[in-house]
């Protein structure tokens, strides 16, 4: 009996058995003759983009700086964003917008169907959320591109789900180049915003092709593909933004592999990088590095003291030295593409016998004074801020004057810098929308308390010719205003206008679609590596 039950049972299984090879070999004959085994799935394509210091924050109604900026513009969108690599207006979370023939309404109709990166929808609300805390009384003194970007801003209002519509105090011709910078301008998620808090400037959310992974303070902040994305979806799964202060270390990396882009390029390493195969990729930057004296207090309160040591600095054999070619002399505040430049100008030119004169004169034969730099490369000076200072320390030795240096990393510096520490500090600006208020700005004394007049130089007539060129339309009567207050700035000596960078950057031969933009970032979203 347990002989016959256990026949029964091996029969049971062996039928059972060829019932499901049958049926499997029913199933690979469908196809082909021979089963394959699936394809196994792409590596996620990862992209390692080292630059030169930790972003300021993430939320951009807090923060000014190129280093936050990099990040952000992959993140967040703003109404309206730039065509390619230039700085003409194109439709982004507007499709439209009309202005009134005043110019002191402009209605933006939006794009419907957006979701932020919470999954909340993008809307009217969420453009008045957005504006709103950056106007008074909201607007707090460390929002330092509110003023900047929203002077003129009487009210934003919803008109419909869809449609929302700014009432400026007067026109203002850069208005809509400025809401498509990345600072201040970008439309954020309220949720998101009353969920973090104070916290919400290291979480941000955005509408833009990456969404926000992690911040490591001091490491790298990583980002990586939104497939909800409006657009054309990207075509890199991650971004990492690896921080790395030594451009030598960065350049090392590149080569060996590590990484695939890099930003901040030394002039010095420029060669060895194209003997290994490099792709250097380098155009005429927006941008200009300076020194400005504190014209807020004594000694650099009075011009001529400024204009005497303006006149201490070779600034052909510095920029040469320093920059090796990569970077031209300045002789404006601002550069030679950007319309209404002044290309008659006349800066103090480098004559130490004339500076040893003047400090006799003024009897300032043994001054004394505190310089404060940064650490880190920028895009204005590729060196860093120390290297220069020590260049300048040196010019400045031979007329007798001794200048002391405090060195600070990025962000520290910036604290320092907006506190009014240091006699003179270097500094500069990488324009964010090409236009000539971008940049002359800098010395309207309403930008003092934001920190973006770094030299806090104050001259009514300047204010008032800067508040005049914003309600005129593009054009010569515009262009010739601007003109006008550079010759103003350049005879007060505010500043030291030192250089013009070339925008440069090295990545592996095996990434395509790479640039930096005019504005000194880099829109990932078409970038791709092989």
């Amino acid at each position: 009996m347990k002989k016959r039950l256990a026949a029964s049972v091996l029969t049971a299984v062996l039928s059972a058995t060829l019932l499901l090879s049958g049926c499997g070999n029913s199933q690979s004959n469908s196809g082909n003759n021979s089963a394959t085994p699936s394809a196994a799935p792409a590596a996620p394509k990862v992209f390692i983009f080292a630059q030169g210091a930790d972003p300021r924050g993430l939320d951009p109604a807090y923060v000014d700086d190129g280093e936050s900026a990099k990040v952000m513009c992959n993140i967040y969108e703003g109404l309206v964003q730039y065509k390619g690599q230039t700085t003409e207006i194109a439709p982004a979370l507007a499709t439209d917008w009309t202005i009134s023939t005043d110019g002191k309404e402009y209605t933006f109709k939006l794009r419907e169907g957006v979701k932020f990166h919470d999954g909340t929808p993008f809307n009217a609300d969420a453009v008045v959320f957005s504006v709103e805390r950056q106007l008074p009384p909201n607007q707090t003194d460390d929002m330092p591109y509110a003023s900047f970007t929203f002077e003129q801003v009487d009210k934003v209002e919803k008109v419909d789900e869809y449609t929302v519509k700014f009432t400026l105090k007067q026109p203002s011709t850069p208005f809509l180049a400025n809401l498509a910078m990345t600072l201040a301008a970008p439309i954020v998620s309220p949720a998101a915003v009353e969920k973090f808090g104070d916290k919400y400037i290291e979480n941000p959310v955005g509408t833009g092709p990456f969404k926000f992974v992690s911040w490591e303070k001091g490491q790298s902040v990583t980002i990586e593909k939104n497939n909800e994305y409006w657009g054309e979806k990207a075509k890199l799964d991650k971004v990492v933004f690896k921080i790395t202060k030594e451009n030598s270390v960065r350049a090392s990396e590149l080569m060996t592999g590590a990484i695939d882009a890099m930003d901040g390029l030394d002039p010095n390493d420029v060669a060895k990088l194209e003997q290994s195969q490099m792709v250097i990729y380098k155009e005429p930057g927006m941008n200009i590095n300076y020194m400005a004296f504190n014209c807020s207090r004594a000694p650099f309160d009075d011009p001529k003291l400024r204009e005497a040591l303006s006149h201490a600095v070779n600034r052909e054999e510095l920029v040469q030295y320093l920059y090796q070619g990569y970077s031209s002399v300045a002789k404006a505040p601002m550069p030679d593409f950007i319309p209404g430049y002044n290309d008659s100008l006349s800066i103090y030119e480098y004559d130490t016998a004339k500076a040893t004169a003047m400090l006799k004169e003024l009897g300032k034969e043994n001054l004394q004074i505190k310089m404060i730099t940064y650490s880190n490369p920028r895009p204005y000076n590729p060196v860093n801020g120390q290297k220069l200072a020590e260049a300048i320390q040196n010019y400045f030795s031979k007329i007798g004057v001794t200048a002391t240096i405090d060195v600070y990393p990025w962000t520290e510096y910036k604290e320092k810098a907006g506190q009014g520490e240091g006699d003179i500090m270097f500094y500069g600006w990488t324009g964010d929308n090409g236009d000539a208020d971008n940049f002359l700005s800098l010395f309207d004394s309403n930008q003092i308390e934001s920190t973006l007049n770094a030299a806090k130089y104050t001259n009514k007539e300047v204010d008032d010719l800067l508040a005049k060129a914003r309600t005129i339309p593009n054009g010569e009567e515009r262009n010739n205003v601007y003109k006008e207050i550079q010759e103003i700035v350049i005879k007060d000596a505010a500043w030291l206008p030192i250089s013009h960078s070339m925008a440069m950057a090295a990545h592996s031969p095996k990434v395509k679609n790479f640039e930096v933009h005019p504005t000194g970032s880099v829109f990932f979203v078409n970038v791709d590596k092989e």
